[in-house]
């Protein structure tokens, strides 16, 4: 009997314990809306104000800003667009009204030594065009706004009255969707700041490339192009890219990154996991589902998968090459299956985060943003990484594009 009660009682303290290590390791910080935006036309897909939350900085980072952007795919047409207009991407009336902030967003020095004390925003993505569309006219049936680019320079415009304008250093950054916003805004953002500043540019797992799915077929540049034309993206995607190319292409980072004079790192997994999912086996190219419990768990794949991964991972690997050897371009490409790996605390910054060259993400970032030294490291193929966090979805995480 006091056995069990020693048991019970300890698998309780055990509990508390990780509960307030959850807790230890992320900050909830309120929702603020940008109302004023709204008679700009700056708004979400269903009309309602853009939305973002802000953790002040303090001490020695009181002029310095982490703007981040969050990630969710894109919506490509009418339909899907519609489908994300009743819900938190597409609406910041759906949106919760704190989140948390971890990793990189983190405000304390043991979780995040290098930008705890930033000022540090979470700008919430409901826009569908990683901030780029803006059309003009509002179809009265659908009601849908296409304004992601005004969104952008309205939390841009919000966030210099609050003190940026101010700012001694400054980070664009942001995961996934909010990876590419971070590129292909990356100079925008520079020149929005003041001359002195030292501003650069952060993207987590927004590395896309353009490659042909298992069939054989360029399911991506289709999907991209569609986003490009639903929106109106054409002319807020970077013109040194649009100049050249279709702006089609511009969506795709490999076309843009050798233009950007902003320095800017690239945190990405060479199998990214939402990359494997829809851009080398997306459903339409696996209508029988071989595929699917290789992709919901990396363990799972056969030996022809992974040889197919690996062909992905060389292709990804040579739409790196754009960035030359460049030291305002850094990389910390390893090789997990994985997809944002910044604002997780377990692989920004942990006892057993992801390493690469015996450095974790946070300090190879840091290192390189302080220009304590270069980082470019690019890691070996799967699955010679022990310190991967490889990621297992449930049947719900992760929808296919």
């Amino acid at each position: 009997m006091e056995s069990t009660r020693l048991s019970q009682w300890l698998k309780l303290n055990l509990l508390v314990f990780v509960l307030v290590l959850l807790k230890a390791e992320a900050a909830y910080v309120p929702i603020s809306y940008v109302h004023n935006a709204v008679i700009k036309g700056a708004v979400c897909l269903d009309g309602s104000p853009p939305a973002y939350h802000f953790d002040k900085g303090f001490g020695t980072g009181i002029n310095s800003w982490l703007v981040q952007f969050e990630g969710g795919g894109w919506c490509n047409n009418i339909t899907t667009c519609l489908g994300r207009k009743m819900n938190r991407l597409g609406s910041s009336k759906q949106m919760a009204k704190q989140i948390a902030f971890s990793g990189i967003l983190n405000n304390r020095r043991l979780f995040n030594p290098d930008f705890y004390n930033w000022n540090r925003i979470k700008v919430r993505y409901c826009d569908g065009s990683s901030f780029t569309g803006d059309v003009e006219i509002v179809n009265p049936v659908t009601k849908l706004h296409f304004r992601g680019a005004r969104v952008f320079n309205a939390v841009m415009e919000e966030l210099l009255a609050k003190g940026m304008k101010n700012a001694k250093n400054a980070i664009i950054s942001g995961c996934s969707a909010g990876g590419l916003t971070s590129i292909l805004h990356c100079d925008r953002f520079r020149a929005l700041l003041p001359q002195g500043a030292k501003v650069k540019c952060l993207s987590d797992a927004g590395y896309f490339i353009n490659a042909r799915d298992v069939s054989g077929t360029q399911h991506i540049e289709q999907f991209f192009s569609q986003v490009v034309t639903t929106h109106g993206s054409a002319n807020n995607l970077p013109r040194s890219c649009t100049s050249r190319l279709n702006p089609k292409l511009c969506f795709f980072p490999q076309y843009v990154v050798s233009q950007i004079t902003t320095p800017i790192f690239f945190v990405n997994a060479a199998y990214d996991s939402w990359q494997i999912k829809n851009i080398l086996a997306p459903g339409v190219a696996d209508p029988h589902g071989h595929w699917h419990s290789c992709k919901m768990d990396i363990n799972n794949c056969s030996s022809n998968q992974l040889d197919l991964m690996q062909g992905f991972r060389t292709e990804f690997l040579r739409a790196l090459t754009v960035l030359g050897n460049s030291p305002s371009k850094g990389m910390f490409i390893d090789s997990c299956y994985a997809h944002c790996q910044t604002e997780m605390q377990e692989t920004w910054f942990r006892s057993d985060s992801p390493l690469l060259a015996k450095t974790t993400i946070a300090k190879a970032v840091a290192d390189w943003f302080y220009e304590r030294r270069l980082f470019h490291q690019i890691d070996c193929p799967y699955p010679c990484n022990p310190s991967c966090h490889n990621r297992v979805f449930e049947p719900q995480d992760n929808p296919e594009v």
